[in-house]
């Protein structure tokens, strides 16, 4: 009897013990079906660009003895007298116009009849483009359209039943899945390498987030596929970070939903529609957050506000904190930055900025982003004068004429700057357009302002400097 129940006892905890290695995640054993379900379809993309006389000659001259003599005169010889001449045969006068390599990467075909997604680095400039399946077949490619700011181009071959490779959804993600790479570093075709998902949403201060992975990736991978376990193309390979130009352990994705977005675009009206607000933004500090009121850091810090663009038109200000666009909270200026982009020009938005301790909804009508940001006006530098407060500013009243300039009302202007003032970053030359939420209306409210400040916590002050608007933090204390 206890015998039996003994072996009962050890049977239960053997099958226990056997179910639970059973169910114990582990790595594949290998990739090799994954690899033979998608790699048809990923591609190698070779350009070349016109090279002509003028283009030739902005070479610099070198010298014979430079290493790269030889290889200029020989595929770039220059025409007219040799200043460098040489025994023997003397180099031909080059055709007016000539071929040359001009770059290699990746890509991968979407559609059966022959659109393929790669980078905009991977093309651009490019003359003539040549697309290489991994069955030896190759196409002449025709660019339909290129995105710079999202480094995404979308390239035809003329083809019909090509491979494909299933679009998968980079939203379900998760960090700590594998993935493969595949593409042609260094000319390598049909690399194949794997990885983790090390981050997802990683900035990196460009317009989209990037999925970050471990996944081998090097120069001649750009343009091709990070794809799941499942088959499915999650990314672009676009960026690694180095400090060699090879790889480091860090490679960067775009996200495939975002690039299939542009692509359709690109497809269908040959560049890329993206809403603009006419707003300088940046980062919400938690010092700066605590100042003005916020429970926490976030949202994105209006910093300038440009003339007669849509901000402004809805009475957007320097300073303001904006919150909400569309009913969404707004975690970030890089989250700003992408909501507005993808807002049809033309479209009216409710916005919720945070101004002076209380939040205030606005109705901006977004307008079209150009093709090149406008250029803010530098700061401009006056002379110091003496005396200062405890802050170590020097003010002065605004001249009606410059308040109108810059679009404030009231205000002080910086005369010269020394102490914690001068420490915080400010400069003769600034504006002071409120402090702690308090708006100055002149030199003579600002000092009242100032003379009932607490010494022992940080005055938040939001200054204006060229066309620009920042909140600086001051302890009066550090005078």
């Amino acid at each position: 009897m206890g015998k039996a129940l003994v072996s009962s006892i050890f049977l239960a905890v053997a099958l226990v013990t056997s179910q639970a290695c059973v169910a114990q995640p582990t790595g594949p054993a290998d990739f090799s079906e994954l690899v033979e379900r998608t790699a048809p379809a990923v591609v190698n993309i070779r350009t070349t660009a016109r090279l002509s006389q003028s283009r030739m000659q902005q070479f610099p001259d070198l010298d014979e003895n430079d290493p790269g003599w030889d290889f200029f005169r020989r595929f770039f010889p220059q025409p007219g007298p040799n200043p460098n001449p040489r025994p023997g045969p003397q180099p031909r006068t080059p055709r007016p116009d000539r071929e040359v390599p001009h770059g290699q990467g990746s890509g991968f075909i979407i559609s059966s009849d022959g659109y393929v997604l790669t980078n905009h680095h991977v093309v651009e400039g490019a003359d003539e483009i040549t697309v290489t399946l991994p069955d030896k077949r190759e196409f002449k490619g025709r660019l339909i359209g290129s995105d710079q700011r999202s480094d995404v181009a979308l390239v035809k071959i003329d083809g019909s039943g090509l491979p494909t490779i299933k679009i998968g959804d980079p939203v379900k993600l998760k960090v700590g899945e594998w993935v493969i790479a595949i593409g042609s570093p260094f000319g390598l075709q049909n690399t194949v390498t794997a990885g983790i998902v090390s981050a997802k949403a990683r900035e990196t201060g460009e317009l989209l987030p990037f999925i970050q992975t471990d996944a081998a990736v090097n120069p001649g991978n750009s343009g091709g596929p990070l794809i799941n376990m499942k088959g499915e193309v999650i990314g672009i390979n676009s960026q690694i970070f180095t400090t060699s130009g090879s790889y480091a352990g860090i490679s960067f994705a775009i996200p495939i939903d975002e690039a299939m977005r542009i692509s359709d675009q690109l497809r269908t009206q040959g560049r890329v529609v993206r809403g603009r607000i006419g707003v300088l933004i940046g980062e919400v500090s938690h010092e700066v957050a605590d100042a003005i009121g916020l429970q926490r850091a976030a949202g994105a810090l209006v910093s300038s506000v440009e003339g007669d663009g849509p901000a402004d038109k809805a009475g957007v200000k320097p300073g303001d904190v904006i919150i909400k666009y569309e009913s969404k909270p707004v975690e970030s200026s890089s989250d700003l930055r992408r909501m507005v982009a993808a807002t049809k020009p033309g479209t009216k938005v409710t916005t919720t900025v945070w101004r002076n301790g209380a939040p205030r909804d606005l109705v901006v009508t977004v307008g079209e982003l150009p093709d090149q940001p406008k250029q803010a006006r530098g700061d401009q530098e006056r002379g110091p004068t003496p005396a200062a407060d405890v802050l170590g500013l020097v003010v002065s009243d605004v001249p009606a004429d410059q308040q109108k300039e810059l679009k404030i009302k009231g205000g002080v202007q910086v005369d010269s700057a020394d102490g914690a003032a001068a420490l915080a970053g400010i400069r003769a030359g600034d504006y002071i357009v409120s402090i702690n939420n308090v708006e100055v209306t002149g030199a003579k409210q600002y000092a009242e302002v100032v003379a009932k400040l607490d010494p022992t916590k940080a005055a938040a002050l939001l200054v204006r400097s060229g066309e620009q608007s920042r909140f600086v933090l001051v302890r009066p204390s550090e005078h």
